[in-house]
């Protein structure tokens, strides 16, 4: 069954890191993200909350939403996030039954 894609943004904490992906595989992409399933920018910086998506009818627009998002300001991407999800909270909790991450504030250090 053809579900289209996703365009989602990931972070490391409240206000943290950001990464924004797009993908039509989106439970597997999250969960990749997730455990550090590749060598990539999610898993150096620690980027696997899912605080953000939007479903589109073909992987052709999502690609094309993701673009456009990319190269919004930080701001904007932060003010989006908050639009619908203002605790930052896991998403991916409820979507798929994943445990919470930890979240923290870039400016707490440490923890996970």
């Amino acid at each position: 069954m053809d579900y289209g894609g996703f365009v989602y943004m990931l972070a490391s904490g409240k206000h943290g890191t950001l990464y924004v992906g797009v993908t039509a595989r989106f439970a597997e992409r999250i969960y990749e993200h997730r455990e550090h399933l590749m060598d990539s920018f999610t898993a150096r910086h620690k980027v696997t909350r899912l605080v953000w998506y939007e479903q589109h009818a073909t992987i052709e627009l999502a690609i094309a939403r993701e673009k456009q998002i990319k190269h919004w300001k930080r701001d904007w991407k932060i003010n989006r996030i908050e639009i619908d999800n203002p605790h930052w909270d896991d998403l991916a909790v409820g979507l798929f039954g994943y445990q919470p991450t930890g979240i923290r504030h870039p400016r707490e250090g440490g923890g996970p």
